[in-house]
């Protein structure tokens, strides 16, 4: 144990020192002392304490939960290969296969990019984003449906950033947790659905209390406020319509509730049209 706890900890140091701030979309400031990541920002991207981080890199934690582990290997970077070591060295045992979602249809596709000016994407029934139009990549950023930003549920209650724009944060939220009740007894099999409420319970106070109060909530339409850095805050009314085809994927529109939200999402697209034909 106390060999495998120090490839542990000697594993961690190497993968963090060899990312990059801008790798993972971090500003560089200046001079570091050392190279690739700060301990602190590594336990940022994975959404774990930072006191908790160090005792791992020490290798002075006990075992580590598999969703945690897998949130530590995304923000390093780590290719498969890497994932399943980190899991054999800091728990003795491999991980469960990756999940990859279903693929996103074609007609599906042409309607998210037939909305130009209304952000869209589409969704499982675990919340993983399968795709999403230049609209949503405008009002959230490019990074909005890959990487740690690739699940809309972890978003909203792991991502800091999230949470901070959503002024309506906790309505929405317990209404996520009502949503996966219903899709866990739809799926009641599922081992990705299962591991992902089991990180969120873990890892999130406010989505345990809400699941442990048995909230059952399906509900597909509503209103929620967005703090934009650029836009200010804008009002949209949300849709989540269903796919009948039996891929039990959902189209999740937001629409402007008011002029000035309208206004604001027409600047927010055509500016990141210029920046993409720029780019180009």
């Amino acid at each position: 144990m106390t060999a495998r706890r120090g490839e542990l900890a000697a594993f961690l140091r190497a993968a963090r020192e060899r990312v990059r701030p801008a790798d993972v979309g971090l500003p560089d400031l200046g001079r570091r002392r050392t190279p690739g990541l700060r301990r602190q920002e590594v336990a940022e991207l994975a959404a774990v304490s930072v006191d908790w981080y160090v005792r791992l890199e020490q290798g002075r934690v006990g075992t580590p939960g598999s969703g945690v582990l897998d949130g530590i290997a995304a923000a390093l970077l780590l290719s498969p290969a890497e994932r399943v070591h980190l899991h054999l060295i800091a728990r003795g045992e491999a991980p469960p296969p990756q999940h990859v979602p279903a693929p996103l249809g074609g007609s599906l596709r042409a309607v998210l990019d037939g909305m130009p000016l209304l952000p869209a994407y589409v969704v499982d029934f675990r919340f993983d984003i399968l795709g999403r139009n230049a609209a949503a990549a405008a009002l959230f950023g490019p990074k909005f449906g890959h990487g740690r930003l690739g699940n809309t549920a972890r978003m909203l209650f792991l991502d800091p950033e999230t949470r901070e724009t959503n002024l309506d944060w906790a309505a929405f939220a317990a209404e996520m947790v009502g949503n996966l009740r219903v899709n866990q007894a739809r799926h009641p099999d599922d081992a990705h659905l299962a591991e992902l409420i089991a990180e969120l319970r873990a890892a999130s106070r406010e989505f345990a209390a809400w699941w442990d109060d048995q909230h059952v909530h399906e509900r597909s339409t509503g209103t929620k406020r967005i703090r934009h850095a650029t836009a200010g805050t804008m009002t949209v009314a949300y849709d989540m319509l269903a796919a009948l085809d039996g891929s039990d994927q959902r189209l999740f529109v937001l629409t402007p509730a008011d002029e000035a939200t309208e206004r604001a999402l027409r600047t927010l697209v055509t500016a990141h049209a210029t920046a993409l034909a720029s780019a180009g």
